[in-house]
């Protein structure tokens, strides 16, 4: 008596379950995945040598104190107004013994300083000719450790 079987089929492999796997990973890849949408035109930047590094320009620095008083280049200014602080950047803006190189003005102004202060400041610049203009600030303290 044999009661084996006879195998005459070869085993089934389910595909189903397989469809479904990949399926479920295709569309998780396609929620997760960020597409970059370019929006900008299409631009073939022309190509050039560089030369050696320019001169910084000379730089004029005005510092504006709490109270509203103007030193330009660690010199005060007579007076608090914009025509004396414009007669003083034009002073020092011409007294470069020679130099043309362009002038580059930097306001070193208090924290407490008034706005008008730092605004008159702007106002002299436009007016001696000055369009090159910057504020000078410092980093934050980072917290002592105990």
């Amino acid at each position: 008596m044999n009661f084996r079987r006879r195998q005459d089929a070869a085993p089934e492999i389910s595909l189903v379950a397989f469809i479904d796997v990949l399926l479920v990973v295709l569309i998780f890849l396609s929620l997760t995945t960020t597409y970059a949408r370019y929006s900008e035109l299409a631009l073939t930047l022309p190509s050039a040598q560089a030369d050696a590094a320019r001169e910084r320009p000379r730089e004029i620095v005005v510092s504006v104190t709490a109270d509203g008083r103007y030193a330009i280049d660690q010199a005060m200014v007579a007076g608090r107004s914009a025509q004396a602080l414009t007669e003083a950047l034009t002073q020092s803006a011409t007294s470069s013994q020679g130099d043309d190189r362009a002038v580059a003005l930097v306001v070193r102004a208090d924290a407490l300083a008034t706005h008008q202060s730092v605004i008159q400041v702007l106002e002299a610049a436009r007016r001696a000719g000055i369009s090159n203009v910057s504020f000078a600030t410092r980093a934050p303290e980072a917290p002592r450790k105990p």
